[in-house]
């Protein structure tokens, strides 16, 4: 599974879907009863004589099971929950993320910054594609550490990740500037982004 797969599995976690108002096996037990009974597969339910040409159930029956998730990304998802954690730790920390740049996507957010993350997300993954696209038109042979933006009143961390196991992520950190130490608050997201891997 690459991903963007991956990112949208994620966001189908996080957002849900409405549940049918039928629970499926009674849709599949009312339109097909001997279904189950003779094991046959989805694409040959609706293929028996005076059958539309056309019909959206095996669609339904599909979306249904892409919900499942594997034990691998249950892992990944802690994972990326206990970082956010513990980046909130840091002092002065009031919202943390970390973000798919190629998507703009968070993939795990946490705390209150005053503003929606989500968005910040969103708008930070444009900063951090734009830097890397300058790099290449530079034919700078190098890897991006961090961003640093400084607000009246808070900073903005954007530590781009770099090993294979990472690669297209960044970590992004809101400190309130009246609390926190900005050297130690760089080591210490320094630290925990080596550990984040999906």
């Amino acid at each position: 599974m690459n991903r963007s797969e991956r990112t949208w599995k994620w966001w189908k976690r996080s957002a849900g879907f409405e549940p049918l108002p039928t629970p499926l096996h009674e849709i599949i037990r009312e339109r097909h009863p001997d279904a189950v009974a003779t094991g046959m597969a989805p694409n040959q339910w609706d293929s028996g004589p005076g059958a539309p040409a056309y019909q959206e159930v095996p669609s339904v029956y599909f979306m249904a099971a892409s919900d499942e998730t594997t034990e691998q990304e249950e892992l990944i998802m802690s994972s990326l929950d206990e970082a956010t954690k513990e980046l909130l730790a840091i002092e002065g920390a009031t919202g943390a993320a970390i973000v798919d740049y190629t998507s703009g996507m968070a993939l795990a957010q946490g705390g209150n910054p005053g503003f929606d993350l989500g968005v910040a997300a969103a708008g930070n993954s444009n900063v951090v594609s734009s830097k890397l696209r300058t790099m290449a038109d530079l034919g700078l042979d190098s890897s991006i550490e961090d961003v640093l933006i400084t607000l009246d009143s808070q900073y903005h961390l954007i530590n781009v990740l770099n090993s294979a196991g990472s690669k297209g992520l960044f970590v992004y950190l809101v400190l309130d500037r009246t609390y926190a130490n900005l050297a130690l608050a760089r080591h210490k997201l320094n630290n925990i982004a080596k550990a984040i891997a999906i």
